[in-house]
């Protein structure tokens, strides 16, 4: 694997690149140059590759030729932390001293991606983020949990696993001392959203034994190709380490989150109270937009869409038959028993029943398929109560069991779409697989996954998986939720809106279940503006494919489109835009010569 990103967007520690100006664009694909573009690449090159062996060494990523589990855990004190704002700011001045128009035509596009996820990186240092690591959705020690879940496929892998864990204590301590510090500014989530965020540390502490903690996982079944007394041996050190370093950690852990973290959080939810909370919610909105757009107008383009949603919605309780209103619908649709799995077994059949009819029908969507396949799993009963209702990444598309009347069966196919294929589990691999790259591109922006993943929703309905209109319905629930997403997010951290007013907000617009509402807005509470590139992301690549299909008309292909817009990987939305420019040029034609269009 050459990055960390891949595997962080299942834990949510997603690292979104930030804004870039349409102006900039256009002078980033400026083919005009005075210079010699060899040379300009070649110091541009040795800025990005310098920078990426430094983040190595930093351990912030993986390195390049490394697979399996890692045996370091990353230093996270606040002189590092000063440290890597000082790197990274030398690295902007560095890249102010090159004129992107006169970089070749592929390195342009490095500079955009690569100059805007430096920014991020800076913006994150300044506003010290690394005091805030945890909200609602996720925290430092679950994503550390997460790694006890992944697979182990050599003996490296339970040496370096045994090693991180020995490492805990002094990655835990300097993750508390960052927390202290922003509990003295006032930098912490919403202490309502913490409530019970407390369960993931129980789970470990309260344990019987060290084998029945998630730590010990990975040695319940040690790879058969080890000898059986190295197995033995594994299984010790794993014990060892897990009560001498791990639980101890953990039990420090519940006491400071307790007696002093919890009570002391911030009573206040918007992102503008915090300090410099005006700059900071901007600074948000641009990394997870990667556009420069004010609240106001976020807030307005939310308003509009729920609105031309809600008449979509009003035709489909049309077409289903029911007699009643928007709210009786409603209200039909969250406690009819028809609607909702008996068992987990079944949610988990009917997910898997629904990907596999995507395969039946992606060829005549898609020109190009990613090689890698994806498991369905159930979300860890530990993390589940707190957890989205799926999360989808490379190999993998967890789905929700828990609090079965609150997990939709309608819903279900715009879920599987979105984080299975041809959203998360389809998109991740295929950026992963486009070995050309420098690694720095494998990062993931949530405006372009997240939109992209949407825009499959959409795609749903075109693509035949929509069955039923409660179906249907339940594909406009979710796109009225991303919608009212840009209602909530800005009228939270920017208008003055209370946790009551954002739920009330998505119980009155969506077919959302109380649970999920509950569990949506606290998250869109404690993590300012990710929730905004959802929409956003839809919007732009709707606008793409529209632009396309007017000016190619006959010669317009569906599946050379969406190759299109996956061969770049994950680029900010104006880079996007620009790149369907030039599919468009090019005659409407694919990215892959060998692939029929």
């Amino acid at each position: 694997m050459k990055s960390k990103h891949a595997e962080r967007m299942l834990s949510g520690e997603r690292t979104c690149i930030g804004q870039i100006t349409k102006s900039a664009m256009f002078s980033l694909f400026s083919r005009s140059s005075r210079s010699d573009p060899a040379s300009v690449d070649a110091r541009f090159q040795a800025i990005y590759t310098k920078e990426w062996a430094w983040r190595q060494a930093q351990h912030l990523e993986s390195d390049e030729d490394e697979v399996g589990i890692p045996s370091y855990l990353p230093r996270v004190d606040d002189k590092t932390q000063q440290e890597r704002l000082a790197y990274w700011r030398d690295v902007i001045k560095q890249l102010d001293n090159i004129d992107p128009k006169t970089l070749s035509a592929k390195e342009q596009v490095n500079y955009g991606v690569y100059r805007e996820q430096i920014e991020v990186f800076v913006a994150q240092q300044e506003f010290k983020d690394y005091e805030k690591p945890l909200n609602a959705d996720t925290a430092f020690w679950s994503n550390q949990a997460s790694i006890a879940r992944q697979t182990f496929s050599k003996h490296d892998d339970y040496t370096n696993y045994i090693a991180q864990l020995k490492d805990v204590p002094r990655y835990f301590s300097e993750q508390m001392d960052n927390m202290r510090s922003g509990l003295k500014r006032g930098f912490t989530p919403p202490r309502i959203t913490l409530i019970g965020r407390d369960s993931s540390i129980v789970s470990v502490v309260e344990a019987k034994t060290p084998e029945d903690t998630i730590y010990y996982e990975p040695f319940k079944s040690i790879l058969g190709s080890i000898p059986a007394q190295e197995q033995a041996n594994l299984r010790s050190k794993g014990l060892e380490v897990i009560r001498e370093s791990v639980l101890p950690t953990y039990q420090k852990l519940l006491t400071f989150f307790r007696d002093e973290y919890f009570p002391n959080t911030r009573e206040k939810l918007d992102a503008e109270s915090l300090p410099n909370g005006r700059a900071y919610y901007l600074a948000k909105i641009r990394e997870f937009t990667t556009e420069p757009l004010k609240a106001e107008t976020i807030h307005k383009i939310g308003v509009d869409e729920i609105a031309r949603i809600r008449a979509e919605m009003a035709d489909t309780i049309k077409e289903s038959g029911f007699k009643g209103d928007f709210n009786s619908f409603l209200d039909f649709l969250r406690t009819d028993p028809q609607f909702y799995a008996k068992t987990p077994e079944q949610l988990l059949k009917e997910a898997a029943w629904i990907a596999k009819e995507f395969d039946g029908v992606s060829d005549k969507y898609f020109g190009h398929l990613p090689r890698r396949r994806f498991a369905i799993k159930p979300v860890p009963d530990d993390e589940a109560p707190f957890y989205t209702s799926g999360r989808g990444g490379p190999g993998v598309y967890l789905v929700n069991t828990y609090d079965l009347p609150s997990r939709a069966l309608y819903s279900l196919p715009a879920l599987t779409l979105h984080e299975a294929a041809p959203g998360h589990a389809f998109q991740m691999p295929l950026v992963l697989e486009q070995k050309d790259n420098p690694p720095f591109r494998n990062a993931y922006i949530s405006a372009y996954g997240e939109g992209w993943a949407l825009y499959c929703e959409y795609l749903g309905k075109e693509m035949g998986m929509y069955h039923t209109p409660y179906d249907t319905f339940g594909m406009l629930s979710y796109q009225a939720w991303r919608a009212a997403r840009l209602v909530v997010d800005t009228g939270i951290h920017s208008l003055g809106w209370t946790r009551e007013q954002a739920q009330k907000y998505l119980h009155d617009n969506t077919a959302l279940s109380a649970h999920e509402i509950e569990t949506e807005v606290d998250r869109y509470i404690a993590w300012p503006g990710q929730s905004l590139s959802y929409y956003l992301g839809e919007l732009a690549i709707l606008k793409c494919r529209k632009k396309a299909e007017e000016a190619l008309g006959d010669k317009f292909n569906i599946r050379a489109f969406h190759d299109a817009v996956l061969q770049t990987g994950s680029v900010p939305l104006p880079l996007l835009e620009k790149h369907i420019d030039e599919f468009i040029n090019n005659g409407g034609k694919g990215p892959y010569p060998n692939e029929e269009h």
